[in-house]
């Protein structure tokens, strides 16, 4: 027995530089040597053998399983062996029964601790993975974060030199290329507010939405957008008709961030516009809803382009997200998340939905 042991403590030593390994294999040996102790001294019918699971499990979980095996074996060996040592008892079958089930118990005990030892190992395992994934999910948005922010000043310097192209400061300038000034102006005004779409979003997101609240009429934000928009409905050959349902949905008042509300706005007119097909109309709807404890504003714009997908619409606020069916336009997935991020921010909830007929509902809803 002692050569085992020595042989078992010169592998773990080799095997091991760290102290606390070798204090708890030095703990094992000796509450193993305790319980064989306890076999020896007392008669075979008392059945010491079951307390060899504590050093097989502090083994196991402590020190390596190889050691764990070692003992499991030795302490089967030895609960067989104290029938016949010292011998100076009448063996009974049933104190042979009790030994041979504690030979099973140890047994049993040293694999299920192995497997739920492995069992944590990979949950240990998983946890570093998540952060891990959490870390280069954290500097890739720092990264594109800090990307943007510098291909602004380029985009800024790309415009504003055109238009000074296009204002014949150096030199005159034809029809034709008046009209190519023009579109490329356009372009990079188009690049440069998705880009500050992504950097608001981004900072939304780490810092919350930043809300300036003041006094507005829901339905005067409706108007300005509308008008802002009207050039691009008449591309698309599409009609925005504003219509109120009462007098108190016209004239309500209610505390929002103007310049933030009128981006929710002009985000889901434009969504609206780029579903909708040729020579088609959009309806935004102003309504209240609820009693006055709680009372909402409800806007709803409705457009007759071909509806959403059932599996779709739990996902249409997510970022990025932009969705499989047929779309005039394909947008970068970013205007529906940050309508979505400055509605919860003033304690409004959004949404989607189909029409009864064809076409869809984006809405919204806010507290008054």
């Amino acid at each position: 027995m002692v050569t085992f042991l020595s042989k078992n403590l010169n592998v773990m030593l080799q095997g091991s530089n760290q102290r606390t390994h070798s204090t708890v294999f030095w703990v094992v040996i000796v509450l193993f040597g305790c319980v064989a102790f306890l076999e020896l001294v007392t008669s075979i019918d008392a059945v010491f053998s079951y307390l060899y699971v504590g050093p097989i499990l502090l083994a196991n979980f402590q020190v390596n399983r190889g050691l764990a095996i070692r003992l499991t074996v030795l302490a089967s060996i030895l609960t067989i062996l104290n029938l016949w040592i010292p011998g100076s008892d009448i063996i009974k079958l049933e104190t042979v029964e009790n030994r041979l089930i504690a030979v099973l118990a140890l047994i049993v005990t040293e694999i299920l601790s192995y497997r739920n030892r492995r069992f944590e190992e990979a949950l240990a395992q998983n946890k570093a993975a998540l952060q891990l994934q959490d870390k280069l999910t954290s500097v890739r948005e720092d990264f594109v974060f800090t990307l943007t922010h510098d291909l602004k000043t380029p985009l800024l310097g790309a415009i504003e030199t055109i238009k000074v192209l296009k204002q014949e400061q150096f030199g005159s300038v034809t029809l034709e290329q008046h009209q190519v000034f023009t579109t490329m102006v356009r372009s990079h005004q188009s690049s440069l507010q998705l880009l500050e779409t992504l950097l608001d979003i981004y900072r939304n997101d780490a810092e919350g939405v930043s809300l300036a609240r003041s006094p507005v009429k829901i339905v005067n934000l409706i108007e300005q957008t509308i008008e802002a928009l009207s050039n691009l409905a008449s591309n698309y050959q599409v009609s925005l008709n504003l219509r109120c349902n009462g007098v108190e949905a016209r004239n309500l008042v209610i505390n929002v961030d103007a310049l933030q509300l009128q981006r929710v706005i002009s985000n889901l007119f434009i969504n609206a516009i780029n579903h909708s097909p040729s020579n088609s109309r959009i309806d935004i709807v102003v309504d209240i809803d609820g009693n006055h404890s709680n009372l909402q504003q409800v806007i709803k714009v409705m457009d007759e382009g071909p509806g959403i997908q059932p599996n779709e619409l739990s996902q249409l606020f997510e970022r990025f997200y932009q969705g499989h069916s047929d779309r005039q336009a394909k947008g970068s997935g970013l205007g529906l998340y940050l309508a979505r991020q400055i509605i919860e921010a003033h304690g409004g909830t959004i949404w989607a939905e189909n029409r009864a007929s064809h076409g869809a509902i984006f809405a919204f809803s806010l507290p008054v």
